[in-house]
């Protein structure tokens, strides 16, 4: 009985994570949504950050000072600099993401992000922070998953093949959008976006990945949330002032505009960024940038049937090669962890060391 009720706590702690993970995703599909809705109407991209940053601090500053009054958790000067450090990095990510998706589609911003988990988990073996062993099967599972979602990833940016009608859209209105997309592509500006969205991808898993010490070291994880957003908010204000300044283009209305930046500071920085420290520091990095394929499907779904944008054979097959992808490395990640776990067991049952 024991035994029992010991491995339905285990199997809802790990429920725990995929959930958080689902929503958090969930989240980025409105993020890329609502940003290109916005930004596509004219608001600037650094104003766009500024705003969404002081949107966020409003937003956790009364939730740190609430849950985390009676957490003690000392604040020196080595962690101070390097929060301030991985601050700058989050505000670079966010200003190139969104000068690339003013150039690009929100489909397309979805579809590229699905690279960060391959970049994240090559850089994790690289910087030693993912344990990779390719004689075993989870290690061949972590491998062949990584590179059949970057297939996935590319399939569906890449592969059209025929398009899928839904809700007895007419032709002549998919004939148009696939006109309108095929002239939108052309543009100088799209090679631009594309390479800028690739290089937010790269400090994105590089932020993921410098995160583990710094939540080993300040596990106050709203706190440290809302010290991201205040120093992010002060460095985009810097930018934004510098980039813009023509005051009308600061100026909210009620409007789309004002919705984006609050759902963007409230719900995604405010919510997922306490999201991600909490799975970061349970399940790791790679954990947290496997989910991130979902948000891809979550957009274009979404984008199909509000927009009526085309959904072509490729995109579907591409979200198939995702999802079985994502569901591959976390099978590897599952039988990883139940091999430590069952190593765990074994040494405290016999009082030595497992190797």
């Amino acid at each position: 009985m024991k035994h029992l009720l010991i491995g339905c706590a285990m199997s809802m702690e790990k429920q725990k994570h995929y959930i958080a993970m689902l929503l958090t995703q969930s989240i980025f599909a409105g993020m890329a949504l609502f940003s290109k809705a916005a930004i596509s109407e004219g608001m600037n991209s650094y104003v766009f950050v500024t705003y969404r940053q002081a949107f966020a601090i409003v937003a956790l500053a009364p939730l740190a000072a609430f849950f985390e009054r009676k957490s003690d958790v000392p604040l020196s000067y080595n962690i101070l600099w390097k929060i301030l450090l991985m601050s700058f990095i989050s505000t670079l990510n966010l200003n190139l993401y969104y000068f690339s998706i003013h150039y690009t589609t929100a489909t397309f911003a979805a579809a590229t992000t699905n690279l960060i988990p391959a970049i994240t988990f090559f850089m994790a073996i690289i910087l030693r922070v993912e344990a990779l062993s390719i004689k075993k099967s989870h290690g061949m599972a972590k491998i062949l998953g990584s590179s059949i979602g970057v297939t996935g990833a590319l399939v569906f940016a890449l592969v059209k093949g025929p398009h899928l009608n839904f809700m007895n859209w007419s032709r002549g209105n998919t004939r148009e959008t696939h006109n309108s997309n095929i002239n939108y592509s052309l543009k100088e500006g799209w090679l631009k976006g594309s390479l800028v969205m690739l290089l937010a991808n790269i400090i994105w898993s590089l932020w993921l990945i410098l995160q583990v010490p710094i939540v080993k070291q300040y596990p106050a994880k709203l706190r440290l949330a809302t010290l991201y957003c205040l120093f992010s908010w002060i460095q985009s204000s810097v930018l934004a002032m510098a980039m813009e300044r023509n005051i009308s283009a600061w100026k909210l209305k009620w409007d789309i505009n004002l919705l984006s930046v609050a759902y963007c500071g409230v719900i995604v920085t405010g919510l997922t960024y306490w999201l991600q420290l909490w799975a970061l520091e349970k399940k790791g990095p790679v954990f947290i940038a496997m989910f991130t394929p979902l948000s891809l499907i979550i957009t274009a779904i979404v984008s199909a049937f509000l927009w009526k944008e085309t959904l072509y054979l490729g995109s579907v097959c591409g979200g198939i090669l995702l999802v079985g992808g994502l569901y591959l490395v976390l099978w590897g990640k599952n039988r990883e962890a139940e091999r430590e776990i069952n190593d765990q067991i074994l040494e405290i049952k016999d009082g030595t060391t497992v190797i």
